[in-house]
């Protein structure tokens, strides 16, 4: 396990609490462990600093894990991100704060969580956004959403995972993109006669 993360027998030797000590430390808020994607107790340094009481750094900035599928169909996706992102955030010694998940098309930017989650970068709360592939968060955009983050210091860490990022996926969303503009095009069709006369009067002045 990485040095900066502890087991629950490792912090408990460390710190000179019993592992029942912890146990309610956890179940009472005092000092709440981390979970695996397993569901397994974990504890980081900075928690380590706490139990001894060293002085804490400043206000620290949540970091946020991020899943979305397009459908309720593939709801055993968002585990295999949830998944991913956990065996990454443990290997680079960090602990994810908050869980986010949305099922909605990546075309869509009224999903509810990935909403709440600007709101937070933008009151700057969140320090990091971590998620299994660009397209997890938005399909088209994704520079000026990283923009943005930055701008409010919230770094952007996509693990680039090609496997959660289903090509069906990509199927649905250009399909939406044709529809909306070939309801465009016919929406348009009913003002033929009346763009031709503009074009028309405007040749005869």
């Amino acid at each position: 396990m990485d040095k900066n993360i502890y087991s629950v027998g490792e912090f408990s030797k460390l710190v000179g609490k019993h592992t029942r000590t912890l146990q309610r430390w956890d179940k009472d808020g005092i000092l709440v462990a981390h979970r695996s994607a397993t569901n397994r107790r974990y504890y980081t340094h900075d928690q380590y600093n706490l139990a001894l009481g060293v002085t804490p750094e400043p206000a620290h900035k949540k970091i946020v894990g991020y899943t979305r599928v397009s459908g309720s169909d593939q709801k055993n996706d968002l585990e295999s991100q949830k998944s991913a992102l956990s065996q990454f955030v443990i290997a680079n010694g960090l602990a994810v704060d908050e869980w986010y998940s949305d099922i909605g098309s990546g075309l869509n930017y009224k999903r509810k969580n990935f909403n709440l989650i600007l709101a937070s970068v933008e009151r700057g709360e969140v320090g990091k956004i971590i998620m299994a592939h660009k397209d997890r968060w938005v399909r088209f955009g994704y520079e000026w959403f990283e923009e943005f983050c930055q701008r409010h210091d919230c770094a952007i860490v996509v693990i680039n995972v090609e496997s959660l990022s289903p090509e069906q996926e990509v199927v649905k969303d250009l399909l939406t993109i044709l529809h909306c503009f070939s309801s465009r095009l016919y929406g348009l069709r009913r003002y033929k006669k009346e763009v031709k006369a503009i074009l028309e009067a405007n040749e005869n002045d």
